[in-house]
């Protein structure tokens, strides 16, 4: 584990860091970046430039004219589907050299080639391609790359620090799937946003109806909106956020008002609902932080529990952690 905060009715009421990190690193949140690519779509969305129902085809078309033919075979996929990991398209990913992830000069040419496999919205298939293809849709109805727009209308308003979208293209163009690093107070504020409908400090950034929808299972899995997880941590009250590959985590729950956030590099396998890191996430939100926003005495304070807490609290931000699983050289947290 690196970071765990947890905010509740708008305050931070728990916040540490183990290896000796900081507030002020940031981490690689792997598929988190796909939830805050939806939370794009909705800003454009608000603003009349895009629709769920969009036809994939002609918005890529329009702006890749070069990538026509590669399309013709895509005319019934919607955003809708990119969206909700139902897009029907197969994509066979080469571990540790697929090009889609690794020094490609165009990859939006790679994900525009994918065959189509299946029906659009028929089956949910938690493939890379729909983030790729969503976020150059995102580029084309903003004016310019991704990451770009994301900084104007997301990061700023929210006063995000030591923030980076890594990993572009040979066109200049980041992935709408992976690659963001955000701090984990940061990640908080997504949380925060999502947890009050869009909304920060009195201002609308993501219209409320998008939120909501992100936060709805899509006809194709009961438990996945629009890049968004939905009672996947915690199954007997309304819960919803984002899941990163080896243990990152945005998870918001509406009853508490409360918003938790880990980062960490935790055991792994390619079980998407049943990953070692995914269960122990879930035993620390139910068995220790649920419990603790309902108490069911107030808790006792004296001095001594008082110091002997704190003296637990350093000696865990000094521990050396040992990853649960394969490090790669984007998994080292920046300042």
């Amino acid at each position: 584990m690196r970071s765990l905060l947890v905010v509740k009715d708008g305050k931070v009421i728990f916040e540490r860091y183990g290896d000796e990190l900081t507030r002020n690193h940031n981490y690689e949140l792997y598929s988190v970046t796909k939830t805050v690519t939806a939370l794009l779509t909705g800003i454009l969305v608000g603003e009349g430039k895009l629709s769920p129902n969009d036809a994939v085809a002609p918005a890529l078309s329009l702006a890749h004219p070069e990538f026509s033919q590669a399309l013709a075979d895509k005319g019934s996929l919607r955003l809708t589907n990119l969206l909700s990991m139902s897009s029907g398209l197969y994509y066979q990913t080469r571990q540790g050299t697929d090009p889609l992830y690794y020094d490609t000069p165009n990859r939006l040419q790679l994900a525009v080639n994918t065959q189509p496999k299946l029906v659009p919205g028929t089956r949910f298939d938690y493939t890379d391609v729909n983030p790729v293809l969503v976020g150059a849709i995102v580029s084309s109805a903003a004016g310019q790359h991704e990451d770009a727009f994301a900084k104007k209308r997301l990061f700023e308003p929210l006063g995000m620090a030591h923030y980076r979208w890594t990993g572009p293209d040979g066109t200049g163009a980041v992935s709408g799937g992976w690659g963001l690093r955000l701090r984990a107070m940061d990640m908080a504020k997504l949380g925060q946003l999502m947890l009050d409908g869009g909304k920060w400090q009195g201002r609308q950034i993501v219209p409320q109806s998008w939120v909501t929808q992100m936060a709805t299972p899509s006809p194709a899995a009961s438990d996945y909106g629009y890049y968004c997880w939905i009672r996947h941590i915690v199954e007997d009250r309304p819960e919803f956020g984002a899941m990163g590959f080896k243990g990152q985590f945005i998870t918001v729950l509406p009853q508490e008002n409360a918003v938790v956030v880990m980062t960490s590099l935790l055991p792994t396998s390619m079980d998407l609902r049943d990953s070692p890191y995914i269960n122990l996430y879930r035993r620390m939100v139910r068995g220790y932080i649920l419990p603790a926003l309902h108490p069911t005495s107030r808790p006792i304070l004296s001095a001594k529990r008082t110091a002997a807490l704190h003296a637990e609290l350093e000696l865990s931000r000094h521990s050396q952690g040992t990853p649960g699983t394969a490090t790669a050289p984007n998994d080292t947290p920046e300042l």
